[in-house]
């Protein structure tokens, strides 16, 4: 794939703080910071690399490379001795700067003064865990000199948790940077990258996770099994190894995690189905586990929603991608390297329409929060599901004013995906009757079917994929 998709909200905000850079100029506090953070591989380092084109000002663009302190500051002086900010030739004959101090002194000395600018520093948490000091130095530096340089400052890390404790009270850098997060590409951007129709972008989401690096490689047009036929005959496919990277970035030390996370991610969602998937893990090592994988937004912890509280916690991958890596492509890398993805194709087929069917729940519920202005009852705040332990009932759609605990519940829905069914007067029965059962939901509380095939019902309000893709407009 050609071209730069989406991102129209995060290029317009970055714009804006180029623009309050220019207008700062005129009061003297002309810097400005931002601190971008997002999963490793969804394109932030690309996303500002397209800024920083378009804005046709002078920058500079460094990357850190997490090898020691010494090598990321002699890189530095290297980077920026090649920039094209335009007094950047005065430190090209310069030593490597012996400290990250006199490294941004060195580049606040090649800064333009009249006219805006932009420095990049990229894998910042790398810097962080070098340097004990680089927090406060950086702090220092930004309040005495960057801060009033028509600079603007942009730090992006894909650990999520470091970037975002980095503005957290206390921190030296608290309050100076406006948090950017960068998501996935959205189900409504896959469409567009891939030519698809509205129900084969949600496929390609739940395969891809929307991360662009993925849908780079996938045929415009091409179908799911076309697509997978084709990444899957190739080992060094960004389909199969950009899970073995964000693991392999996220738990380099932490094995227990990581096996924990492969417990959810074949399909454990209690506490004592993970404990038993990963081993028959200690309470206490998993509880622990399952804190770092939470601390991280690897999985979500999720608990029903209804009028009465519960504890009945269950734990899904949160990554749409990780989601299907961990089912099918972790577990088929062997067979995939012997040469024979095909056999794993066949697996994902076999297990396809149940795999998609609980996958798309957390999605559609998203969507569904989205545009509840438009397609759900006044008054609903928050989308979400309910269970028992016995999952008597088990609904995939709970409509309230407000979570975990409604004071009313507004809708009450299932989601039904398969290719070529329909919703009819028998899933309305059963839904009506799991209606019942839902603490705060009566008679009066309305139905709600969505369905990736839209019929004719009456007695139920249907929604299908081209209305879900217009949560993201």
């Amino acid at each position: 794939m050609d071209g730069f998709i989406g991102r129209r909200r995060e290029l317009e905000a970055l714009a804006d703080s180029l623009d309050a850079v220019r207008g700062g100029s005129r009061s003297g506090r002309a810097g400005r910071a931002i601190l971008m953070r997002g999963r490793r591989r969804v394109g932030k380092s690309r996303l500002v690399e397209e800024f920083v084109e378009r804005s046709q000002v002078p920058y500079m663009f460094f990357t850190a490379i997490g090898g020691s302190r010494e090598a990321d500051l002699a890189a530095f002086g290297a980077e920026l001795a090649a920039s094209d900010l335009p007094a950047a030739r005065r430190v090209a004959e310069f030593a490597a700067p012996p400290t990250w101090g006199a490294a941004l002194e060195m580049l606040a000395g090649v800064l333009p003064v009249d006219q805006p600018s932009v420095v990049v520093l990229d894998e910042m948490p790398y810097l962080v865990r070098e340097d004990s000091t680089f927090e406060g130095t950086l702090q220092k530096i930004f309040d005495r000199v960057l801060s009033k340089l028509p600079v603007l400052l942009i730090l992006v890390g894909s650990d999520v948790a470091m970037m975002e404790q980095l503005n957290t009270y206390g921190r030296p850098f608290y309050q100076r940077g406006t948090e950017m997060v960068v998501p996935p590409l959205n189900p409504n951007d896959v469409a567009s990258m891939l030519g698809l129709a509205p129900a084969d972008a949600f496929d390609a989401y739940l395969v891809t996770g929307g991360l662009p690096l993925v849908l780079a490689e996938w045929p415009r047009g091409a179908t799911l099994w076309e697509y997978l036929d084709y990444a899957l005959r190739r080992p060094t496919s960004a389909l199969l190894v950009s899970g073995e990277r964000v693991l392999a970035a996220e738990f380099p030390t932490e094995a227990q995690a990581r096996t924990v996370l492969g417990a959810v991610g074949h399909g454990g969602r209690t506490f004592t189905m993970i404990g038993r998937a990963a081993g028959d893990l200690q309470p206490a090592s998993l509880t622990r586990a399952l804190d770092i994988l939470t601390s991280r937004r690897i999985i979500a912890a999720e608990r029903p929603l209804s009028v009465r509280p519960s504890r009945e916690t269950r734990y899904r991958v949160e990554d749409p991608y990780l989601r299907f890596w961990l089912s099918f492509l972790g577990p088929g890398l062997p067979t995939v390297e012997r040469g024979r993805g095909d056999r794993v194709v066949e697996t994902i087929r076999t297990s396809w329409t149940s795999w998609r069917g609980r996958a798309i729940e957390p999605v559609v519920r998203e969507a569904l929060w989205r545009i509840a202005d438009d397609y759900l009852p006044e008054g609903t705040g928050v989308v979400g599901g309910y269970w028992t332990r016995t999952n008597d009932p088990e609904i995939d759609v709970v409509g309230a004013d407000r979570g975990p605990v409604a004071k009313r519940i507004t809708c009450v829905g299932s989601v039904k995906w398969r290719d070529n069914a329909t919703f009819d007067h028998r899933d309305i029965a059963r839904l009506a009757t799991h209606r019942a059962q839902l603490p705060g939901a009566d008679e009066d509380t309305d139905l709600l079917a969505v369905v990736r095939n839209v019929g004719a019902v009456e007695g139920v309000r249907l929604i299908g994929p081209e209305s879900l893709l217009t949560a993201w407009p």
